[in-house]
């Protein structure tokens, strides 16, 4: 069995950074959508990943962003990975791909109707569309273009998406163990639910959030 992936979303501080890389983050993700409250400039953004030590990723969120401008911005930061917020197509996400020469996931905003059906054809449509691509970042679906701090019905999330998957929305230190336990996605993705304040982080909330992904994946041995 292999452990869950962890990855902090929308870092703006030293502090918060070298936090979570202290607290055994796997990746961590910088925001390049102006209008997020936890937004920052390219600049800003290779300052903090230049703290990242080897073998934690630099994760560059994008919405409906033109493939030039993200190939600009991978240049800057030295981002590993691209994931997709926006409206994006299936091609503008692998054109942008191309563009920055690296690979990408993309988040599927699950609603109330959703199906597990709905999220195996998803992830079959990115696949045929781009060698690129890489899974699904799968959160609840809310009108404007992010997290909504909420979480979605887990159960529609099969065996075959979860093992590429990135579990996000409305995860924190009190249903994070629980989600790994149901879902066994490849990784999860937190942002509000580590922080004090929008874009300000909690060091002991990071801690916390991360040792119950742990343990949620011990509680997964012998099932």
């Amino acid at each position: 069995m292999s452990r869950t992936r962890i990855k902090i979303c929308g870092l703006t501080r030293e502090v918060d950074v070298l936090a979570a890389v202290e607290a055994g983050a796997d990746a961590l993700g910088f925001v390049f959508y102006p209008k997020s409250p936890r937004y920052v400039t390219p600049g800003r953004a290779a300052q903090l990943a230049a703290l990242l030590p080897p073998f934690v990723t630099a994760v560059g969120l994008f919405v409906n962003e033109m493939p030039e401008k993200v190939a600009e911005i991978v240049d800057t930061v030295h981002l590993s990975l691209l994931q997709f917020h926006g409206d994006e197509t299936p091609a503008l996400c692998h054109a942008a791909a191309v563009a920055s020469g690296r690979p990408f996931i993309r988040a599927f905003r699950v609603k109330p109707e959703t199906t597990a059906e709905d999220l195996i054809k998803c992830n079959g449509v990115y696949r045929n569309a781009s060698p690129l691509f890489r899974g699904l970042l799968l959160d609840v679906w809310s009108e404007a273009y992010g997290g909504a701090g909420k979480v979605f019905d887990w159960s529609i999330v099969s065996k075959e998406t979860a093992r590429q998957a990135v579990l996000s929305g409305g995860l924190n230190v009190q249903n994070a163990a629980g989600a790994v336990r149901l879902v066994h996605p490849f990784a999860v993705d937190v942002s509000s639910g580590v922080e004090a304040s929008k874009g300000i982080k909690d060091a002991g909330k990071i801690r916390a959030f991360i040792e119950a992904v742990r343990q949620g994946d011990a509680s997964r041995v012998g099932l």
